[in-house]
C-alpha cells in the first residue's frame, strides 16, 4: 500500500511552495473554478435554518430524489430511492462497493491507465487487481478482446472510468455495446462505471452510460458519479451511485458501520447543484477544451514528448519513453517515468504525476485544471528543461 500518487505529488509541490520555491503544480485533479454561487448560498441557508444534525445513512430523501432526477435527466436511467445513495465523495463509494462484495482472492479487472486508487482499494477489500494495459494503440480504451482475455472464474468486478483519468478517453456507444456483448457471457461479473468527469467532454461528443446502452445488464451495473469535478465541489465531499437495490443495501451497511451519515449542509448544496441551473457546465467544459488545445500543441512540439488529444476530463497523458536513457544536467540517468517527473519538478519547477501510478508506463500526467497563464508558464518551463537532457 502507498499513498495516492497524485496527492503525494501535490503535497510535495505544496511543501516546496511553502518553502518559497516557485513551483507550478500540474499534479492536482481539482477544477480551479469556485463552486457556483447559488450552490454556496443554498448551503449557507441550510446552516442558517439549523440543518446541522445527522442526515441518515445514504443521504436524505430530498438528496436521493435529486440524484434520481439527475440520472433521469442526464443519463436516461430510472432509479427508485432504494437504488441510489449518497457517499462522502465518490472515492468512498468505490471502496464501499468493493468492501461489500469481495471475498478474499476475488478478482477486479482494472483497465490501465486507471485512477490511482482502484487497485489499492481492491487490495484493502481483500481482492486481487487484474490490471489490463490499454495503450496508445487502443486510444487507452479497453477492447472486447482484452476484456475477454482478462476474465477468469474468480472475476467479480470490471471497473471502468469514462471520461478517463488520466487519459481523457471517452467510450462511444458502439464501444460500450461491444464490451456489453462480452459481459453477457459472464453473468457473475459486476460492472462499476465511474462517470465522475461526465460533464467535461469535448468536440461535440455525446456521453453514454453503460446502463443505458445495455439495459439488460443494469441489474449488475453500479453507476458512480459526484459533484466534485463538474460542479467544482471537491471540498464538499458528496458522491452518489445508482444500482441494484441489493448492492446498495450492502453498501449502506458498510457505510453505517464506518462513515455514518453525511455532512448536512453539503447535502443541501448538492441538492441544488443537481436540480438547479446546469447551463454553466458546458461553458466550463469549453474552458477546459481551450486549455487542452493549448497544452497539446505546446507539449507535442517538444522533442521526446508526445500525447493524444484527450476526449474529456482535464488531463494530458504524455508519452515520455523517448526521454528514457538520457541524463540530467547533474548526471543522473533517466530510467523511469518517475525520474522524468522528478526531473521536471527539480529542473523545470513543474509538478506532474508519473504514469506508473496509473498502471501504464512510461507516461506523465499533466492536469490542465489551472489558469491559462499558469499553463503557458509551465509549458515554457518544460520547453526549456527537456533539451537540457543529454
Amino acid at each position: 500500500m502507498g499513498a495516492s500518487a497524485s496527492e503525494r505529488a501535490s503535497a510535495k509541490a505544496r511543501a516546496l511552495i511553502n518553502q518559497g520555491v516557485d513551483i507550478i503544480s500540474l499534479a492536482s485533479g481539482e477544477p480551479d473554478f469556485d463552486t457556483p454561487r447559488h450552490i454556496v448560498d443554498a448551503a449557507i441557508a441550510a446552516l442558517n435554518e439549523g440543518q446541522t444534525h445527522y442526515t441518515g445513512v445514504g443521504g436524505t430523501p430530498e438528496l436521493k430524489d435529486a440524484i434520481i432526477t439527475k440520472f433521469s435527466r442526464d443519463n436516461g436511467l430510472t432509479f427508485t430511492r432504494n437504488e441510489v445513495m449518497a457517499t462522502p465523495g465518490a472515492k468512498s463509494a468505490v471502496y464501499m462497493a468493493l468492501l461489500a462484495t469481495l471475498d478474499a482472492g476475488d478478482e477486479v479487472i482494472v483497465p490501465a491507465p486507471h485512477w490511482v486508487s482502484y487497485t489499492d482499494m481492491t487490495t484493502l477489500a481483500g481482492g486481487a487487481s487484474v490490471v489490463v494495459p490499454c495503450g496508445w494503440e487502443t486510444q487507452y480504451k479497453l477492447t472486447p478482446g482484452l476484456l475477454r482475455s482478462a476474465i477468469t472464474p474468480r472475476t467479480r468486478w470490471l471497473v471502468m472510468n469514462s471520461p478517463n483519468n488520466p487519459s481523457g478517453a471517452v467510450y462511444s456507444e458502439t464501444e460500450l455495446e461491444q464490451l456489453a456483448a462480452v459481459l453477457r457471457e459472464h453473468p457473475q461479473i459486476l460492472v462499476m462505471m465511474d462517470e465522475i468527469y461526465e460533464h467535461i467532454i469535448f468536440d461535440g461528443r455525446t456521453f453514454h452510460s453503460l446502463a443505458k446502452v445495455a439495459p439488460d445488464l443494469a441489474p449488475r451495473i453500479l453507476t458512480l458519479n459526484g459533484v466534485s469535478k463538474g460542479y467544482a465541489m471537491t471540498g464538499w465531499r458528496i458522491g452518489f451511485v445508482g444500482g441494484p437495490a441489493p448492492l446498495i443495501d450492502a453498501m449502506k451497511l458498510v457505510q453505517s458501520q464506518s462513515i455514518g451519515s453525511l455532512c448536512s449542509f453539503s447535502l443541501a448544496g448538492a441538492i441544488v447543484a443537481l436540480t438547479g441551473p446546469q447551463d454553466f457546465l458546458p461553458e466550463r467544459a469549453e474552458v477546459f477544451r481551450r486549455r487542452r488545445d493549448l497544452m497539446v500543441e505546446r507539449i507535442n512540439a517538444i522533442p521526446g514528448l508526445d500525447c493524444q488529444s484527450p476526449e474529456g476530463a482535464f488531463y494530458l497523458f504524455v508519452d515520455c519513453k523517448a526521454l528514457l536513457g538520457k541524463k540530467t544536467p547533474g548526471g543522473a540517468r533517466i530510467e523511469t517515468d518517475k525520474d522524468v517527473a522528478d526531473f521536471l519538478l527539480e529542473d523545470a519547477r513543474v509538478a506532474v504525476v508519473n504514469g506508473a501510478a496509473y498502471g501504464l508506463s512510461p507516461y506523465i500526467r499533466l492536469s490542465i485544471a489551472t489558469s491559462d497563464d499558469k499553463l503557458s508558464a509551465a509549458a515554457d518551463r518544460i520547453v526549456a528543461a527537456v533539451p537540457r537532457l543529454s
